[in-house]
């Protein structure tokens, strides 16, 4: 199932793709008599997520064509939600990129990360380059949601925990981060420094994960691609690392690694493309102070 937040006429709410057409869980709830949550967050916290995943899949997806749909010319792309517990993430985390960056593997964990709330976008947002900063950057990543609260989760029930996946792009200060591997935390805090969205996607729709291909895009350009097969550390096994660091709440995101980045400049277009899901697009600009 894949579903989306929406702004249409400055009011958010979650819409089902089906197909071409996009239909509200408002819609569906007063065609079906149902009570679910109408936003992305709350869907994910009270379950509501999969109680609507089996209706969809045991009859809604055939029922939806007939229902009132969302116009997309009417509709605008904003963040899945605002305030995720937790964004964490894991850097170095394709084979290929880590002989790249370090000239060797890393060894037994991976290298980890976290960003605050303060850093979160949506599509089409702006990515604004601090003046702190000279030289940023952006990757392209799948990200993980995770739809329950939960601690030390086996790797082999991971996917029990996970709510889906979305697109996203995981920005760093590089020059700062380059002076001493100590800075990183700062160099990945700024504001702007995180999108994800538009697509949010229920795991039930990958049935082979390491299939999945991730690429950064610039300006229209492929810069870097691969896929989940060559990760050192798969998504599952990221879950179960993470879960036995600290307990996992719903809505938190997981950020898997990246292929690659890109330098990113005042005018830049920054993409994260994943099959499957609607590609996910920021702008990039300088800072201007207040």
């Amino acid at each position: 199932m894949k579903l989306a937040t929406v702004s249409v006429k400055e009011k958010e709410f979650v819409v089902i793709i089906n197909g071409e057409q996009m239909v509200s869980i408002e819609t569906i709830n007063q065609t079906e008599g149902k009570e679910w949550r109408t936003d992305l967050f709350g869907l994910i916290q009270e379950n509501h997520l999969s109680e609507l995943n089996r209706w969809y899949r045991s009859e809604g997806e055939h029922k939806l064509s007939s229902f009132p749909i969302v116009g997309p010319d009417d509709i605008q792309y904003v963040a899945p939600y605002k305030s995720p517990g937790k964004i964490l993430g894991v850097g170095m985390n394709y084979v290929e990129k880590a002989i790249e960056l370090s000239g060797q593997l890393p060894q037994e964990e991976p290298v980890i990360f976290m960003k605050p709330n303060s850093s979160l976008i949506g599509p089409d947002e702006f990515i604004k380059l601090p003046p702190q900063s000279s030289e940023v950057t952006a990757e392209a990543e799948l990200s993980i949601i995770i739809g329950k609260t939960c601690k030390d989760v086996a790797e082999e029930d991971a996917i029990d925990v996970v709510a889906g996946f979305t697109t996203s792009l995981d920005v760093t200060a590089k020059d700062i981060h380059a002076k001493n591997p100590r800075y990183m935390q700062r160099a990945k805090s700024f504001d702007t420094f995180f999108s994800f969205g538009p697509y949010f996607i229920t795991p039930d729709e990958f049935p082979v994960l390491k299939d999945i291909s991730v690429e950064t895009v610039l300006n229209g350009e492929g810069c870097h691609q691969n896929i989940v097969e060559n990760m050192m550390y798969q998504p599952w096994w990221i879950v179960s690392f993470f879960s036995q660091i600290m307990t996992l709440n719903a809505g938190d995101i997981i950020m898997t690694g990246t292929p690659g980045s890109a330098v990113i400049r005042d005018g830049d277009i920054v993409e994260c493309r994943i099959p499957g899901f609607k590609p996910l697009y920021n702008p990039v600009s300088k800072f201007k102070a207040k």
